[in-house]
């Protein structure tokens, strides 16, 4: 894991302007792009791609996640006034998100879903995992009902955070209705993923687009970069009102390089509505 230093943040409507070396570097991508049989093995083995990463990286790639409650407001004022809540962390990884806030939230109670069921196990194993607080299971967002596992109309936030990019595109109003169906009217779907034109995104090299914005990493995982309008669109049209949905734009020092990194991620609040 390559060692990152945060500089500077800020949010905007609009998506990060190009250097002609940059969309240069685009257009190369596009020399060689992967087969359409690669993609559907892709696509085939991406539940054993993600086993394989936790097996190699078990619980030590990923940070905790103690920035979640802060970019949240949702969260925030829930933890704050002692709320009872009921919270789907989809696509929990091994616990980085949940566990920091289960340790903060007394009356929090957790649902953790992951597409790999070698993620699930490590939930399950972490020392603070009670299954009075927390129901960890495996599930595939873009095939599985999470109605068969959660009450529908049951949850009151929903955080789907560096997820939706790892799922095919064909899927994403699937998952996006899935998490529609089980979220109590009035609820959130707090989302954050990686944005067009981030740095990462301009590192992949010949062979490793897949299709528009979406590229597959040499482990084998796949990563979709966002455009706002374009989550907008895929949230209305899954049953949500849209309440913010911007660009985050961060700087970061690649220390060891000396190297600046111009990061953009999309972060987005949206509600299901309640009865009028």
């Amino acid at each position: 894991m390559e060692d990152f230093e945060s500089k500077s943040q800020y949010t905007s409507s609009q998506v990060r302007s190009l250097s002609d070396d940059e969309l240069q570097m685009l257009e190369n991508q596009n020399k060689r792009l992967v087969t359409e049989f690669r993609s559907q093995k892709l696509e085939v083995e991406a539940k054993k791609m993600w086993d394989l990463f936790y097996k190699r990286n078990t619980t030590n790639f990923f940070k905790d996640r103690h920035w979640t409650s802060r970019e949240f407001g949702e969260i925030e004022q829930r933890i704050h006034n002692n709320q009872q809540t009921v919270l789907l962390e989809a696509g929990c990884g091994v616990g980085n998100a949940i566990f920091p806030l289960m340790a903060q939230a007394k009356d929090l109670f957790v649902y953790a879903c992951d597409f790999s069921p070698r993620a699930v196990e490590l939930v399950k194993d972490n020392p603070s995992y009670s299954e009075t607080k927390c129901k960890a299971f495996q599930c595939d967002l873009g095939t599985d009902h999470l109605s068969y596992t959660i009450q529908e109309n049951s949850v009151d936030l929903v955080t789907l955070i560096f997820v939706l990019s790892a799922i095919h595109p064909d899927k994403f109003e699937f998952v996006l209705r899935n998490i529609h169906k089980v979220l109590k009217p009035g609820g959130y779907l707090l989302f954050r993923d990686y944005g067009l034109n981030d740095w990462a995104m301009l590192r992949f090299n010949n062979g490793s687009k897949i299709s528009e914005n979406f590229y597959v990493r040499q482990d084998g995982t796949r990563a979709y970069y966002f455009k706002k309008e374009e989550l907008e669109s895929l949230t209305c049209a899954s049953g949500f009102d849209v309440v913010s949905n911007e660009y985050v734009m961060r700087e970061t020092i690649n220390k060891k390089k000396n190297l600046k990194v111009p990061r953009v991620f999309l972060q987005g609040k949206y509600q299901k509505p309640a009865p009028t």
